[in-house]
């Protein structure tokens, strides 16, 4: 199977970023986004090479940018302009580091008339790593983002719980959905390589990351 991810999330703001930041920082992964919204707010890839402390050369650019913090049907349509998934292509990385690429939002956030990230996803055929809150909640988000990445054929590595730690909705996500947990971040007072390569080292299972570095 490809060592490369997609990160998506069981919603906006669950921690994608961050999850990003600790497998590029753990695998030595080159970062993508192909869609970013917000851009006026600054840019998830500028935030991964400040929170995995790497140079510009180990990320890539967005395939699509705007500056409105909206979804990216709507942010296209502000622009006047169209989402096309069939411009979205997985770069080949000539260094042979793994890819590392984070979605917009959820799995049925849409990206253009017709098509979601899902959409997107399914396309560019990459293992699935979910972010999902630890919080109350979680277990129907993250079911329901499960089930909806299987029924359409994607492959799902596994979902990482974000948050103050609760073993009785990762047992009941892991049951549930039928899907590992394959890490944890905790609440953090402050974000690092150093630290993301901590937590890796300490809450994420290392079996499911056979070309971890850290």
């Amino acid at each position: 199977m490809s060592q490369d991810l997609f990160v998506t999330g069981t919603d906006t703001n669950v921690g994608k970023t961050v999850l990003s930041a600790l497998l590029v920082a753990a695998l030595d992964a080159v970062y993508w986004k192909p869609i970013q919204t917000g851009a006026t707010e600054g840019t998830d890839r500028r935030t991964i090479m400040k929170l995995a402390e790497i140079p510009a050369e180990q990320t890539l650019p967005e395939t699509y940018l705007f500056d409105p913090p909206v979804s990216p049907h709507l942010a296209a349509r502000l622009a006047g302009a169209r989402i096309d998934l069939a411009r979205i292509r997985k770069p080949a990385i000539a260094s042979g580091r793994p890819l590392v690429a984070e979605g917009a939002g959820g799995v049925l956030v849409p990206v253009n008339d017709s098509d979601f990230m899902l959409d997107l996803i399914c396309a560019l055929g990459m293992p699935v790593v979910v972010a999902a809150r630890s919080a109350l909640g979680t277990i129907n988000h993250t079911c329901l983002t499960v089930g909806a990445l299987r029924d359409a054929g994607a492959s799902v590595k596994g979902v990482v719980a974000i948050g103050a730690e609760n073993r009785n909705n990762e047992e009941a996500i892991a049951t549930y959905s039928g899907v590992p947990i394959i890490g944890r971040i905790p609440q953090l007072d402050t974000i690092s390589r150093r630290v993301l390569l901590e937590v890796f080292r300490v809450h994420f299972d290392r079996r499911a990351f056979p070309v971890a570095h850290a």
